[in-house]
C-alpha cells in the first residue's frame, strides 16, 4: 500500500475530476449509468465512486462487488483501490467471482464433494461430435465449442439452438440440428464426468441464489453495493447473474458505452445498458465526453467513423470532445501489396523509435489474427523486439516460471540492498545480461526478464517499505490476475485484443473490404454496424499518431483487385492522393426540362464531372486509368449467358455489355452500391442483384481475401 494511501479522505477524492465525472463519483446510492466515450477515465471515475461511497459512509468497503470482463481490468482496479486506501473492495471478472462464491455454497447447495473446473472443453467436444457424426477436425471443434459458449451465454438450450440462431440469422460451421446434438451430448458428458465448464459457473452461481432463499440472503447480507464495468458487453447469461445478486436491490452502477459494443457474435448485447432507465426510472445517468487520451485530430476521425454508423438508438451518440493539445493528422497510404505495407509500417516505426517513441508504446492492430506473420517479418528484418497480444502468456514462459521461483526461493534469506538491485542480481543467471542480445528467442527472454526489474522499479516509487517478499507476492497477485508487467516492444494484436489498451502511436492496417469489414458480415447490416464499431475501437486506442492503410493485393506481384474499406468514404481528406471514390457521387443537381432532377456524376479517380453515357456508366472518364478485373467480367459473362439461356432472352436483356464492364470495374460490395451503378435499375436489382453479388463474392473468394 502507498505510504499516505490510508490517510486520503472524501475531499482529496474529489480532486482533479472534472464536473461530469464529479457528478458521478458523488452520484447518490442508487442505480447510477455512466456512460463513458473512449479515453474520457472512466476507470478513474469509477473507483473514485468505490472509495467515495466507502468514505462517505454508505457501505463498507468489504460490502463491495465490482466486476468486469477481463482479469487484466480487475487487477488494475484492485491496484487502483488499494492506492486509495480501500483494499477490502473485491474486484473481480463475473466468473473469478462465481467460482469464489460457487465453493463457499457448494455444499449447501449441492452437498457432495465439488466438481473440477473443466480445463479446456476441446477433448470432451470432440467425444461428442464423433457421437453425433460430425467432423472432429481441430478448426471445427473450436467453432462447435464457440457455439456452445454462445448458446449458453445467451440462455440457450440444446433443444432451442437450432430456433435460436435462426432467429439470430447466425451462421452455423454444421447444420443447426447438428450443432445441437454435439452441445446436448457435450453437456451430457461433462455432466457425467461431474465437471464444469466457465459458463457452468455463473449458470449455477444464478441458479443458487434464485432457488436457494438461505443462500441468496447470506450473500445479499455479504454484498450490498455493486458496480459493472463494460456494460455493454453483457450477456443474457451475465445479467442473470447480476439480477441475482441484487435481488429487489438497486445499489448498482453501471459503466459502459454502446459504441464499443464489439462481442456480439459472443452472445453480448447493448441492450442491458441502453434499457437501464426503463428498469431503474430513477437511475442518475452521467455522459462522459472529455477525451483526455487522444489528439483532436484523433477524436475527430473517431467522431467521423462512428457517426455514419446506422441505427444508433439515441442514448449511445456519444461525441468525443478532445481535450489534449494539437497533434499531428491521422495518415492513409495505399499500398500494392501486403509485404510492402508492412515494410512501410515497420520503416515508419523505425523512424517513431529514433525520434523518442517507446517501444511498448506503438501498436499495430489488424482484423484477423493471420495478418501478423508479415509483420513480424517485417518488424525482424529491422531488428524491432514485438510481442504478439494473444500469443503465450507473460506468466507462462519458461524465463518468467523459473524467475518467479527463485525470487520465491529467496525470500526466505533476502539479500541486502535496493529491491531493484536485489532482483537484477537474482535474474542474473536466467539470462539478464547488462546488454540485450541482438535478437531472437534469447531477445525476447532478456526483455521478459528486464520486465520483472522494471516492475521491482515500480514498486519502490509507490511503497517506500517494499522488500522482496512484498514483491513476490505482488507477482504472484498478478499472475493470477493476468496482469503482466510492461515488455519493451511493439504491440502486435488483432482488434478485439486491443479493447481497453492504448498507445501513443497506432497503425491501422489491413483495411480492405473484406477484411474490415471481414467478408461474412456482408448482407447482414448489423454484422456491418458492429465491424464499424470495431474499427472506432482501433482509431480510439491511439493517443497521438495514428496511420491507417491498406493493401491491394495479399502478395508480392499480385493481382490488385482488392478495394479500400468502405468505411474509409468520407474519412479520408478529398486532396489527398488515395482520395479515389468507389462510387459516383451526387454533390449537385441540373434541372432537365420535364424531368426530375438529375445528379451529375463525377469520375471515381479524378473527381471530375462525367460527361457522355459511357463515361456515366463507367464511373471513370476514358481517358482515366481502367482497374478492370478481367476474371470477374469473365464470370460474369458466364453467368448472363446462363441466365440468358434459362429464361429464354438476348443476353443484352439482362445486362449490356457496358453494364457488365461497369460492376468488373467497380466490383460492388452490396445492393446499394450496384443499384448506383448506371443500367441497374430497382427492376434488375430484385431480380438479378443476389446472383450478380454472389458472382463477385465468389471472384473476390477464389482471389485470395
Amino acid at each position: 500500500m502507498h505510504p499516505m494511501a490510508g490517510e486520503r479522505g472524501p475531499t482529496d477524492l474529489l480532486a482533479g475530476l472534472d464536473p461530469e465525472q464529479l457528478a458521478a463519483v458523488t452520484a447518490p446510492r442508487g442505480p447510477v449509468c455512466v456512460l463513458a466515450g473512449a479515453g474520457t477515465g472512466k476507470t478513474r471515475t469509477i473507483v473514485r465512486r468505490i472509495a467515495h461511497l466507502i468514505h462517505a459512509g454508505h457501505v463498507s468497503a468489504g460490502q463491495v462487488l465490482a466486476v468486469t470482463f477481463t482479469a487484466r481490468a480487475a487487477g488494475e482496479l484492485r491496484t487502483r483501490l488499494l492506492a486509495l486506501g480501500v483494499p477490502g473492495a473485491q474486484a473481480r471478472t463475473f466468473h473469478a467471482a462465481a467460482l469464489r462464491q460457487l465453493r463457499y455454497f457448494w455444499p449447501r447447495v449441492v452437498g457432495d464433494q465439488q466438481w473440477d473446473l473443466l480445463d479446456g472443453k476441446l477433448r470432451l467436444v470432440g467425444q461428442a461430435a464423433h457421437r453425433a457424426g460430425v467432423g472432429t477436425e481441430r478448426e471445427t471443434l473450436r467453432d462447435l465449442a464457440s457455439e456452445i459458449e454462445w448458446a449458453k451465454a445467451s440462455l440457450v438450450a440444446p433443444e432451442d439452438y437450432p430456433a435460436a440462431v435462426a432467429r439470430a440469422r447466425r451462421e452455423t460451421p454444421v447444420a443447426a440440428e447438428q450443432v445441437a446434438k454435439v452441445y446436448a451430448a457435450y453437456e451430457a458428458a461433462k455432466n457425467a464426468a461431474r465437471q464444469l465448464d466457465f459458463d457452468d459457473l455463473l449458470l449455477h452461481t444464478a441458479a443458487a441464489l434464485e432457488e436457494h432463499s438461505a443462500v441468496a440472503e447470506e450473500f445479499r447480507d455479504r454484498y450490498r453495493c455493486f458496480v459493472v464495468d463494460e456494460y455493454q458487453d453483457v450477456t443474457p447469461l451475465q445479467q442473470r447473474v447480476l439480477d441475482a445478486w441484487l435481488g429487489r436491490r438497486d445499489d448498482l452502477t453501471v459503466v459502459g458505452d454502446a459504441n464499443q459494443t464489439i462481442y456480439s457474435f459472443a452472445g453480448a448485447s447493448p441492450r442491458p445498458l441502453l434499457d437501464f432507465t426503463r428498469r431503474f426510472p430513477e437511475a442518475t445517468v452521467v455522459r462522459l465526453e472529455r477525451d483526455y487520451r487522444s489528439t483532436p485530430q484523433v477524436v475527430s476521425l473517431a467522431n467521423r467513423v462512428i457517426s455514419a454508423a446506422r441505427d444508433r438508438p439515441a442514448g449511445s451518440r456519444l461525441r468525443l470532445i478532445g481535450q489534449r493539445p494539437n497533434g499531428p493528422e491521422p495518415t492513409y497510404a495505399e499500398h500494392d501489396d501486403e509485404p510492402t505495407e508492412a515494410k512501410a509500417v515497420a520503416a515508419r516505426i523505425k523512424d517513431l523509435v529514433d525520434a523518442g517513441t517507446a517501444l511498448s508504446e506503438i501498436a499495430v492492430l489488424y482484423r484477423v489474427n493471420a495478418q501478423s506473420e508479415v509483420y513480424e517479418q517485417a518488424l525482424a528484418e529491422l531488428d524491432i523486439p514485438y510481442l504478439v497480444r494473444g500469443g503465450e502468456r507473460f506468466f507462462a514462459r519458461q524465463e518468467v516460471r523459473q524467475a518467479m521461483a527463485a525470487l520465491r526461493k529467496a525470500c526466505g534469506d533476502p539479500p541486502e540492498g535496493e529491491l531493484p538491485a536485489i532482483v537484477r542480481g537474482l535474474l542474473e543467471p536466467f539470462g539478464l545480461t547488462a546488454e540485450p542480445p541482438s535478437g531472437g528467442k534469447a531477445r525476447e527472454r532478456w526483455e521478459s526478464l528486464l520486465a520483472l526489474v522494471e516492475l521491482a522499479e515500480e514498486l519502490v516509487a509507490t511503497d517506500a517499505r517494499a522488500d522482496l517478499p512484498r514483491y513476490a507476492n505482488e507477482l504472484e497477485m498478478r499472475a493470477q490476475a493476468q496482469h503482466p508487467p510492461t515488455v519493451e516492444g511493439v504491440t502486435l494484436a488483432s482488434l478485439h485484443a486491443a479493447k481497453g489498451l492504448e498507445w501513443d502511436a497506432v497503425f491501422l492496417v489491413g483495411l480492405v473490404d473484406g477484411t474490415v469489414p471481414i467478408q461474412h458480415a456482408d448482407g447482414d447490416d448489423a454484422a456491418i454496424e458492429e465491424e464499424r464499431r470495431l474499427l472506432y475501437v482501433g482509431v480510439t486506442r491511439a493517443r497521438e499518431h495514428l496511420a491507417l492503410s491498406w493493401a491491394l493485393s495479399r502478395t508480392e506481384g499480385g493481382k490488385r483487385y482488392r478495394r479500400r474499406s468502405r468505411f474509409l468514404y468520407g474519412l479520408i481528406p478529398d486532396n489527398h492522393p488515395t482520395a479515389r471514390i468507389a462510387a459516383t457521387r451526387q454533390r449537385d443537381t441540373r434541372p432537365v426540362m420535364g424531368r426530375a432532377m438529375t445528379p451529375v456524376r463525377y469520375c471515381r479517380v479524378c473527381g471530375d464531372k462525367l460527361i457522355g453515357t459511357m463515361p456515366t456508366k463507367l464511373g471513370r472518364c476514358e481517358s482515366c486509368p481502367s482497374d478492370l478485373d478481367q476474371s470477374l467480367l469473365d464470370r460474369l459473362r458466364e453467368w448472363r449467358m446462363e441466365r440468358s439461356k434459362a429464361l429464354k432472352v438476348p443476353a443484352y436483356v439482362i445486362f449490356t455489355d457496358a453494364t457488365l464492364l461497369a460492376i468488373a470495374e467497380q466490383r460492388p460490395a452490396d445492393r446499394a452500391a450496384l443499384v448506383a451503378i448506371s443500367g441497374v435499375g430497382a427492376t434488375k436489382l430484385d431480380k438479378f442483384g443476389p446472383e450478380v453479388l454472389s458472382v463477385i463474392d465468389a471472384a473476390t473468394r477464389s482471389g485470395g481475401l
